[in-house]
């Protein structure tokens, strides 16, 4: 048996082939019938520029068509394809390059004239496309033969590579196989309740597990149509969102529609279903989003390493600040530090079993022997709690804890209480040096319209609902949490700013 992903994707394309499979807002419109033929010319090109079975290509173009239609062409050779955010620097560039170690790379015509020499030095083969079905790539897909074979695989063997975001030390690659794609892919094509009849509206990047692999795998596993936008952005949504019936999104996207105007509940009439994940969505937006829409989101978790573990259900309740429960064939357990599993409604690390679970990180094997339990079990690093019925809430990363005076601080604690403060729109707490508590807290708010309270207001407000040792002895006002592309906070970042904020 084939276990290539491609295999599985083509097998359900919709019996009627000119159905369509892309659509952009600008009138491109691209049908299933042709995804045959045009990833079978693509791969034709990537064979001719020496990629092969278990090969590495980069990809560093933006969002497109194209992109979609490549990375399937990757699959088509048994290749294995490394997704790369655009917005990397050279020298970022230069560091995934040197550590994925690809025979070829895909680069944007207008990309920065450092990241091209950067890819040539590492001797890779390089070709280009744009968002136009422009660029050497396509030029050379038409003189090429296509590879009309779908190249049999195992469904151990890798299909992407994707670097995490490297918070801690540098990023590291998470080798995904076709078999935890596929297995993933199903699972939540089954829970979601996909249907005939629906479409997916796509907002999201494709250099990510949300927008390349859990958006795109579902609607080709149920053969629906995608409204392929080129970015997020709230008036092209609102224009789109009367001819889909799902949308998959990220909390930022979900708060600034709720802050368009024309953004109401007769433009949701249509949608059966909001998805979100990639970052935790606050209570207060879901609870905005339910009163504005009458829709309740379903918020999912997942990770790079293992894509999605854990929904709320699609019928059940859908409790805002959860993650709802593990995915079928997933086994999940919160344990200590130590590895012990801890009873339920204690806070420790969540591990992570199942078929979904990644090969391992690329080119480490000394993280590979220390970031799983004997038992086969991945330590996430996410501090979560399970409750009685086994509904999972995500506490925060274990790295974010904060050891103040001999004292745990969760984050998230101190984060939920100031963002029920007038004015205050989000929130993050860190963990800074201090000489005498070994860590101090420090609260970072955005405010709504400039309109977030006073330092001692906030602090006053905390004592009135916290133990002393958990409110922040500082209180910094900014426009905008710094974000990463998929709406985390990056926190990292916060940490090196305002290491030096407490002088005492």
């Amino acid at each position: 048996m084939n276990h290539n992903l491609f295999s599985l994707l083509r097998a359900r394309f919709p019996e009627e082939r000119e159905a369509p499979f892309i659509s952009t807002p600008g009138g491109r419109s691209l049908p299933y019938s042709a995804l045959d033929e045009l990833t079978a010319r693509l791969a034709g090109a990537l064979r001719q520029l020496g990629l092969a079975r278990g090969e590495r290509l980069v990809m560093l173009i933006d969002k497109s068509p194209e992109a979609i239609l490549l990375y399937l062409a990757v699959l088509r050779l048994g290749a294995i394809l490394v997704p790369l955010n655009t917005a990397y620097t050279a020298r970022e560039f230069r560091y995934f390059l040197n550590d994925a170690q690809p025979k070829v790379v895909i680069l944007r015509p207008d990309l920065d004239p450092e990241q091209h020499e950067a890819a040539q030095d590492t001797g890779a083969r390089t070709a280009t496309l744009d968002t136009c079905n422009g660029g050497s790539l396509p030029k050379l897909a038409m003189a090429t033969h296509p590879l009309d074979t779908v190249e049999p695989v195992n469904k151990d063997d890798i299909a992407a590579i994707l670097y995490t975001s490297g918070t801690t030390g540098q990023p590291k690659g998470a080798m995904l196989t076709h078999g935890n794609l596929a297995s993933n892919g199903l699972a939540l094509h089954r829970i979601w309740g996909f249907r005939p009849g629906d479409v997916l509206l796509h907002p999201l990047p494709v250099f990510h597990v949300h927008g390349l692999f859990v958006a795109v795998h579902c609607a080709m596993l149920n053969g629906s149509p995608m409204l392929y936008l080129p970015k997020f952005d709230p008036a092209l949504v609102t224009d789109q969102l009367p001819q889909a019936t799902v949308m998959m999104g990220v909390p930022t996207f979900y708060s600034r529609l709720l802050e368009h105007e024309a953004f109401n509940r007769s433009a949701c009439e249509n949608i059966r279903l909001f998805i979100s994940g990639s970052a935790p969505l606050l209570p207060q937006t879901w609870e905005a989003f339910h009163r504005q829409t009458g829709h309740k989101i379903l918020e999912r978790y997942g990770m790079s390493e293992a894509g999605m573990i854990a929904s709320n259900p699609l019928d059940g309740d859908r409790l805002p600040g959860t993650v709802g429960f593990p995915l079928p064939e997933i086994k999940v357990r919160v344990s200590d530090r130590n590895g012990k599993p801890l009873p339920r409604g204690e806070t420790g690390v969540l591990e992570v079993k199942g078929p979904n679970l990644f090969a391992g990180y690329w080119g480490k094997p000394e993280m590979n022997a220390t970031e799983f339990r004997a038992d086969g079990f991945f330590i996430s690093g996410d501090l979560a709690v399970m409750n009685d019925n086994g509904r999972i809430t995500i506490v925060g990363r274990d790295r974010d804890l904060v050891i103040t005076g001999g004292f745990n601080v969760y984050p998230k604690e101190v984060e939920d209480c100031l963002n029920q403060l007038p004015g205050v729109k989000e929130s993050a707490v860190i963990g800074v040096p201090h000489p005498d508590f070994g860590e101090a807290l420090v609260a970072l708010i955005a405010g709504e319209k400039n309109t977030a309270p006073g330092e001692q207001t906030v602090i006053t407000a905390l004592k009135r609902n916290l133990a002393g040792f958990k409110v922040p002895r500082r209180i910094i006002r900014l426009d905008a949490l710094p974000k990463n592309a998929m709406g985390k906070v990056q926190k990292n970042t916060l940490r090196e700013t305002y290491a030096d904020v407490i002088k005492d």
